[in-house]
């Protein structure tokens, strides 16, 4: 892609047009284009909205085309029209004449006057009748799902869960873009002193309600600023930020991260046993451990050692009961981060959570003769799905008497109403955050 030759609608067309095609993920493929094209930011906001906003609404916007669409079309034609009908339904600033006009521009420009005349025809046709009314749909699980663009299966399966109430919550949560937080590396600087700092940078930040060491940005991408590359703060989401919470940490402990990359989880250990004892860092691929060497290096914390190793393996790099306390964050469905990921929706199926669920389980086996009698081991997810979290739970539990259920009892006070005994589920209703999973065990004496 040469640079600066593409529109943002055109630039917007190829992201969603290769998510559908390679399920490759939005938000890697976004910060690609971004990078190719050199973006100005003014145009950044537009493509990420243009783009997040096409693949969140899929399902709905192919309900409202429906009756508009009467053949086959060329996958790329269905996207120019969904991602032309996202910016006519959804976003009121922008006139529909520049709508129709880019969408007839693009049809040209891949395609030939057939194209181009059926573009205009679809989106003049919608814009002459209306959208066809979603009080059609009769069931109710139906109903959420076309409402809301999740599919059918997910939201049944969460109906079932959660009841329908709950899962229509969730689903109109999914489609809203999450704010960004932070966290605050307390060895370098006070959140208040951070606070201050972003502001006079031109950010607009507020300390956060839910964890004390983090704050939410209003304005402005904290990634970018002089406080983020000096390792005073990293990007990370607050439910994410209670998994050292639940894992009791005190200075000295040595620490297992076994599922550790991009190092989120890692370095917030390393930071709470304030540069002493050790964290030790596992993931399956190189080039993620290197995401965890940079940012430990970037926030100035030398008491963390990664290693390129398959957690199931553990047992061959370490002694038994040579950990005070381990994590285990397993690989799940993320489907607490679908506001994130629009795409996984689309992608997972219902047989996908079964299959991780033996993966989950695989890792917990692994390394619980690792941690020392009276050691506690944390298992989390970033999904919402009771199989993969209390289900991997009760299994793990029934195979390991060994190990029994630990109170979750110093999570900040904030989150405490969302505790279910010793389990603790994240809505992504709850507070904005992301959906999250944490469970605690202990290793009898």
């Amino acid at each position: 892609m040469n640079k600066r030759t593409k529109t943002v609608r055109e630039a917007a067309l190829d992201v969603i047009e290769a998510v559908e095609k390679n399920q490759s993920y939005s938000n890697l493929l976004l910060h690609s284009v971004i990078e190719k094209n050199e973006l100005p930011s003014k145009d950044i906001g537009l493509l990420t909205e243009l783009t997040y906003g096409t693949i969140q609404r899929k399902m709905t916007l192919d309900f409202y085309l429906a009756p508009f669409i009467k053949g086959k079309l060329d996958d790329w034609v269905r996207q120019l029209l969904r991602l032309s009908l996202y910016q006519l339904v959804y976003l009121d600033r922008i006139p529909d004449r520049a709508v129709f006009y880019e969408a007839v521009e693009i049809a040209k420009k891949r395609g030939h006057k057939g194209i181009s005349g059926l573009v205009n025809g679809v989106l003049r046709s919608i814009q002459r009748k209306g959208l066809p009314t979603l009080d059609s749909i009769k069931d109710p699980v139906e109903r959420v799902s076309i409402e809301t663009s999740h599919p059918y299966w997910l939201v049944k399966r969460w109906t079932e869960q959660f009841g329908l109430e709950k899962t229509r919550k969730m689903c109109e949560t999914n489609l809203i873009a999450p704010n960004q937080s932070a966290r605050v590396n307390t060895t370098k600087i006070s959140r208040e002193e951070l606070v201050h700092q972003l502001t006079e940078s031109g950010n607009e930040v507020k300390e956060s309600p839910i964890v004390p060491e983090a704050v939410q940005s209003l304005r402005g991408n904290i990634a970018k600023t002089e406080a983020y590359l000096n390792g005073q703060c990293t990007i990370q989401d607050e439910s994410s930020m209670l998994v050292s919470y639940a894992l009791k940490l005190e200075e000295g402990l040595r620490v297992l991260d076994a599922c550790a990359a991009p190092g989120g989880k890692t370095t917030h250990i390393a930071e709470k046993l304030s540069g002493t004892g050790e964290v030790q860092a596992l993931d399956l691929h190189k080039h993620k451990v290197k995401l965890i060497d940079e940012n430990a290096s970037r926030l100035g914390l030398s008491n963390v050692k990664t290693s390129a190793l398959d957690s199931r393996k553990a047992g061959e790099k370490f002694e038994k009961e040579s950990f005070d306390r381990i994590l285990v964050d397993a690989p799940c469905s993320g489907l607490g981060v679908l506001r994130r990921k629009p795409d996984i929706k689309y992608a997972k199926k219902e047989s996908d959570l079964h299959s991780l669920q033996k993966i989950q389980l695989d890792i917990l086996s692994a390394v619980a003769p690792l941690l020392k009698k009276d050691g506690l081991l944390v298992y989390s997810t970033c999904t919402v799905d009771r199989n993969e979290n209390e289900g991997t739970v009760s299994s793990f539990l029934s195979d390991h008497p060994d190990f029994v259920s630990h109170p979750l009892d110093e999570l900040p006070e904030t989150v405490r109403p969302f505790l279910d005994g010793d389990q603790l589920q994240i809505f992504p209703q709850d507070f904005g955050g992301d959906g999250f999973f944490i469970s605690c065990f202990r290793k009898k004496n």
